[in-house]
């Protein structure tokens, strides 16, 4: 026969297992108990199999993206637009307004290939941006980073692939093994976020596209034994053959990221 409280206990059982769906049948017991309910383990324990209640599993950790196979003294460029590293790096206005800025960098040629900043990017933004820069440099065949959410984004991935464009991502937690872009953070950091305050983004903006110019145009880069990065650069393309010059996997119909998540 059932007792009387027997009704709202398992409504109350319902109610706690959607609250806590990790706890089981004896910490239940003791949820009740404290709500005035005079229950036992086996009493609870019957009406929880009633109800058709079971600790819920957890739920399976996503495998990190990312091996140390894809970093950059493992899988180096060859020629120039073959490999480009993308990262983030954040800084903030005077106001104590967040700063993001996106950089691409040519790890052959040590070019920079944008240098944005906004107050906020989503991976729309990005691939906007690389629509842009596909269409003024040519699709390079890959691009190294790490595992920001921008980057692993499944739009990112999907629109990435419809080029034939491949990912590079670095082991979680090495940012040494995309050095290059992490090399050249340290350098903007350095020699311009710095020493530099910002009213405003726009104001950040004007900063960044200065200082792109004068790193890819003036700036001696050491590992280009004293050479810019703009005149390496035009080193390759006067050495290269003509048929070498035109980027790998040219395309002249770029999707936009309407198209992309259209699609």
């Amino acid at each position: 026969m059932e007792r009387d409280d027997e009704a709202a206990i398992r409504q109350r059982l319902r109610t706690l297992a959607r609250q806590r769906p990790r706890f089981g049948y004896r910490r239940m017991t003791h949820l009740l108990r404290r709500e005035g309910f005079r229950v036992s383990f086996k009493r609870v324990h019957r009406l929880w199999k009633l109800e058709g209640l079971r600790v819920r599993r957890k739920p399976k950790r996503k495998r990190a993206t990312g091996h140390g196979g894809n970093s950059c003294d493992q899988l180096r460029a060859e020629r120039p637009n073959q490999v480009w590293t993308w990262d983030f790096i954040f800084d903030r206005t005077t106001q104590g307004q967040s700063l993001k800025w996106f950089s691409i960098v040519d790890e052959y040629t040590r070019q920079c290939i944008t240098l944005d900043v906004g107050r906020r990017m989503t991976s729309e933004d990005v691939i906007d941006r690389l629509a842009t820069l596909f269409v003024m440099y040519g699709v390079p065949s890959c691009i190294r980073s790490d595992n920001g959410p921008e980057f692993v984004s499944q739009a990112i991935q999907r629109w990435l692939a419809s080029l034939d464009v491949r990912t590079l991502y670095v082991e979680p937690g090495s940012p040494w093994q995309n050095g290059y872009v992490e090399s050249f953070h340290s350098r903007l950091r350095d020699e311009l976020l710095n020493l530099e305050q910002f009213d405003s983004a726009r104001h950040a903006r004007a900063h960044a596209s200065a200082w792109q110019e004068d790193y890819n145009e003036y700036r001696p880069h050491g590992s280009l034994d004293g050479l810019t990065p703009n005149e390496f650069a035009r080193r390759c393309a006067d050495s290269a053959p003509s048929a070498a010059q035109t980027p790998l996997h040219q395309h002249t119909d770029i999707p936009s990221v309407t198209q992309t998540v259209l699609s």
